[in-house]
């Protein structure tokens, strides 16, 4: 598949923040390292639904017709893409009402109520962006639940770098705030492992035998019925090289989990390193960047056996 930039950003962004906000909550509820200050609090909230609104406006962006994006919403019922998008308009409302709960000082039960359900919409949405791939049969990288529970690993993975970079810049003590971190990364980049080596699996690879149903002998195509590139191959016949693909899974590793686990040492060496913090949030960021645009530049359309290739 070509990756689309506008998407990238989507779902590294509203992933993160999403993340963000829920992790808010849990360190609002039980108070983790001495507990946020209501300023503090509520400027952690609003950086959250920050990265969410940018992200989700940007993905309109990768549509032909931005002005019809509100279509997406009309699908409930079948649709994952509605689904996500409903989820969110619903996150909105419930989370300004959280923060609005927080700055004005409301009832501890109305507080955390609000803010539990802001949470529940929160991962109920980034599982939605996940579901949106994982249920087309049609690119089998994709069609696995290890998508959407990578989808949530890396979204609240870099939701708890930008609450520890929180929690260092108010003076907490970070101790909690690492250890939350330390697991959430660890899960995501086991769950990546996982995922890169599913992919692998050769016994998954659809052919052009598989797509047509026919198993008795080798079926050969013999014209792809055009003699340009189309947007089918322009879109989905996009190809990356194995030994440049290898690379940037290394990259993942490294500059997703594995150098913001060396900064979490170092936090918590220094009970502080406000710059360690920061270099921790922005490589795993940065690191989820790249996965993603790994994630769209593997996979392989089905289309493609119509188009010359004689396997995905």
């Amino acid at each position: 598949m070509h990756p689309a930039f506008s998407v990238i950003f989507f779902t590294v962004a509203s992933g993160a923040g999403f993340g963000l906000i829920s992790l808010l909550f849990i360190a609002d509820s039980f108070k983790l390292g001495g507990g946020f200050s209501r300023e503090e609090l509520t400027i952690g909230g609003l950086i959250a639904l920050g990265l969410i609104v940018f992200g989700l406006l940007s993905s309109t962006f990768h549509l032909a017709n931005p002005k019809n994006a509100w279509r997406a919403v009309t699908r409930f019922r079948t649709s994952w893409l509605s689904r996500e998008g409903v989820f969110a308009i619903a996150f909105m409302p419930l989370a300004l009402v959280y923060l609005a709960s927080i700055w004005f000082d409301a009832p501890l039960w109305l507080r955390e109520t609000v803010g539990f359900l802001t949470a529940v919409l929160a991962w109920i949405t980034v599982f939605s962006t996940g579901m949106i791939y994982a249920c087309l049969k049609t690119i089998r990288q994709w069609n696995t639940p290890l998508v959407p529970a990578n989808y949530l690993a890396l979204g609240y993975a870099s939701g708890s770098l930008l609450l520890l970079l929180g929690a260092v810049r108010a003076g907490l003590d970070t101790t909690p705030y690492i250890a939350m971190s330390a697991l959430i990364i660890s899960i995501a980049a086991v769950l990546k492992a996982i995922y890169y080596f599913w992919i692998r699996s050769p016994g998954l690879t659809p052919t052009i035998n598989t797509a047509t149903g026919l198993t008795r002998a080798k079926v050969k195509l013999l014209d792809t019925g055009h003699t340009h590139g189309t947007f089918l191959t322009q879109e989905f016949g996009f190809k990356l090289a194995r030994q440049k693909a290898g690379l940037l899974k290394v990259v993942v590793f490294a500059l997703g989990f594995g150098l913001p686990g060396v900064m979490l040492v170092w936090v918590f060496e220094q009970q502080g390193g406000l710059a360690a913090a920061a270099v921790a949030a922005m490589a795993g960021i940065a690191g989820a960047a790249v996965e993603r645009w790994l994630f769209f530049a593997e996979a392989r359309h089905v289309v493609n056996l119509y188009h010359g290739a004689q396997r995905c």
